[in-house]
């Protein structure tokens, strides 16, 4: 596996010198590792810190992502990249996983930058993760992560990109989760993400958060926990605002559609979709 440390160090010495634009080159060739098997003691504990059962031979939904952030660190820490690392907000995420994952397997893993597009805040890069078991693809991902920067004013007669969607405020309210001032570092520690903005608050005001924020990834993984998902299941997430820590939110979800929220804020929201037999082909 790449190291982390490595690409965060390299990303942030570079990111002064990015100059990201939707229409900039970016690297194109996949990365792509072989024999990939899970580390079971990091697996446990990242279980226990999202709130998955831990014992079971079944990697939960969000895990292939946690396989697959140091090669997509690795690439987007990259000279040829255009986005500056640092300041990069994770706004979506998107799962697809065709049937369980046994703990216990060996999968080849590639990540690759899919490509940029212009928001109305920036430029956000598309990253795409696939994971194959003897061939197939038994997982896939794609993440998007957004630079802020200005941007021109849109020619007249041009739609201006949609704002982002609203919070499900109707989904009912299930559970109440008190989030202690610790969990970005505990996630961090099972995960491998220690982006400082999640770490401690001195770190944190550098990048302009009073306090520490909750990883996004805790948040998707820790709501799919509490739902819960089907072995052949589709997941779309949206982050729409940060999760400071320490804080207390509430967990809502009704049929396939989930949200977090708190504060008069609604963080994140979700669906979860059972793959009927006619969408479970793999890709190749």
């Amino acid at each position: 596996m790449p190291t982390l440390a490595g690409s965060l160090t390299r990303g942030a010495l570079l990111s002064p010198f990015k100059r990201p634009r939707p229409d900039a080159g970016f690297p194109r060739t996949p990365l792509t590792l072989h024999r990939v098997r899970v580390d079971l003691a990091r697996l446990a504990a990242y279980e226990r810190v999202c709130g998955f059962p831990t014992g079971d031979d079944a990697l939960p939904p969000t895990y292939p992502h946690i396989l697959g952030f140091p090669p997509a660190m690795r690439l987007m820490s990259a000279r040829a990249f255009p986005l500056p690392l640092l300041g990069l907000v994770h706004t979506s995420f998107d799962l697809t996983r065709y049937t369980a994952l046994p703990a216990t397997g060996e999968y080849a893993l590639a990540v690759r930058v899919e490509g940029l597009a212009p928001h109305r805040r920036g430029t956000e890069a598309t990253v795409l993760t696939v994971l194959r078991a003897d061939g197939d693809v038994v997982w896939e991902s794609r993440s998007t992560y957004l630079a802020r920067h200005r941007t021109r004013h849109t020619p007249a007669g041009t739609p201006a990109p949609p704002e982002d969607t609203p919070g499900d405020t109707a989904l009912p309210a299930l559970a109440e989760w008190r989030l202690g001032s610790d969990l970005g570092r505990r996630y961090a520690a099972a995960s491998g993400d220690r982006n400082p903005i999640h770490l401690h608050p001195l770190t944190a005001r550098v990048f302009g958060f009073p306090r520490p924020i909750a990883h996004g990834m805790w948040s998707v993984a820790r709501c799919l926990a509490a739902h819960g998902t089907p072995d052949a299941v589709r997941v779309r997430a949206r982050f729409l605002a940060p999760v400071p820590l320490p804080g207390t939110v509430e967990f809502a979800a009704h049929g396939g559609r989930f949200a977090l929220r708190g504060a008069g804020r609604t963080h994140l929201t979700g669906t979860v979709d059972a793959l009927g037999a006619a969408t479970r082909s793999r890709p190749r």
